[in-house]
């Protein structure tokens, strides 16, 4: 039975041995794991969101946490894509899993840059875009709002890259549906969501937001069934593949989400307590799959449909 259950899935030309990526953000460059748990066992991670340069990030305090999650106003933090290229892929030769790059910037020429310079990069499989983004050209209104914003931005990209372009979205929208929708009528290969909602906490004894940005972006268990239910959503008006994400802390989360439509998931704020969360989660998606004698993950897509 152990060897009968098909965990592959297939995104554009890409196949992934299992459904389980790390999310942007909370996995670094995934070397920093290589320590805690075996990144051959995943069937990719996303790194740390790239822009054109090197960026310090907003001023602390960047995180506090919050009752079933976390607030982070981290502000983006990373080394740039050539120090990316340079210094962070030479160490991950070995890895046996899809690295895919989250790529972001302010404006669409950032994005189109970025393209550029991976789409002769081997060892990176695929593109994730932030949409986000604030669009400087719009007074920095967030990219991913705006369905015509996405629809341009993600035609461009699809121009300067040869690699499956997925497109992150941002539960911060009326209709998340519209949104990508427009970015698969740009030519996106998936979607990926939810990112993270946007929150305040206040410090009493202060009197003033904790953070030093004020807000930041919402994370954690919290969130989970925002993310389900829009993806649950979004399954019904797209034929793309869509990347689950946001509060999967376990493999019941993880079940819920590809009950409602996603052929993958990302894991994100998880990593953070248990570093080997993504293996436990792979091997409890296996076991229900046997347990319920489904022969493949894939069988399992969007089934919360025909209920």
């Amino acid at each position: 039975m152990a060897n009968s259950v098909n965990l592959t899935v297939k995104l554009g030309s890409l196949i992934f041995k299992n459904p389980v990526l790390t999310a942007s953000g909370t996995f670094g460059y995934a070397a920093e794991y290589k320590k805690y748990m075996d990144l051959n066992a995943l069937g990719g991670f996303v790194v740390k969101g790239l822009s054109v340069k090197p960026k310090k990030g907003n001023k602390p305090p960047r995180i506090v946490e919050t009752p079933c999650g976390m607030l982070n106003a981290i502000g983006l933090q990373n080394v740039g894509i050539d120090r990316f290229i340079k210094e962070k892929l030479p160490l991950l030769e070995d890895v046996d899993a899809h690295i895919i790059a989250n790529i972001y910037g302010t404006k669409a020429d950032e994005f189109v840059e970025l393209a550029d310079k991976l789409e002769h990069i081997g060892r990176v499989s695929a593109l994730e875009v932030n949409v986000s983004c604030p669009n400087v050209s719009k007074g920095g209104a967030l990219f991913g709002k705006n369905p015509n914003d996405v629809f341009s931005l993600t035609s461009s990209v699809k121009k300067h890259t040869s690699k499956p372009v997925i497109v992150k979205l941002t539960p911060n929208v009326d209709d998340v549906a519209a949104i990508a929708t427009a970015a698969c009528d740009g030519g996106a290969d998936a979607v990926s969501l939810i990112n993270t909602i946007t929150g305040m906490v206040i410090d009493t004894k202060t009197k003033k937001p904790f953070l030093a940005n004020r807000t930041g972006g919402l994370s954690g268990p919290a969130i989970y069934p925002v993310g389900v239910r829009m993806v649950y959503e979004v399954y019904e008006k797209i034929k793309v593949p869509i990347i689950g994400v946001g509060g999967i802390y376990n493999s019941d989360i993880a079940l819920q989400y590809l009950m409602a439509g996603a052929a993958l998931i990302e894991i994100g704020t998880a990593n953070f307590t248990n570093p080997n969360i993504t293996v436990e989660i792979i091997k409890g998606i296996k076991e229900f799959l046997e347990g319920e004698n489904i022969k493949s993950v894939g069988d399992i897509v969007g089934i919360a449909h025909n209920a």
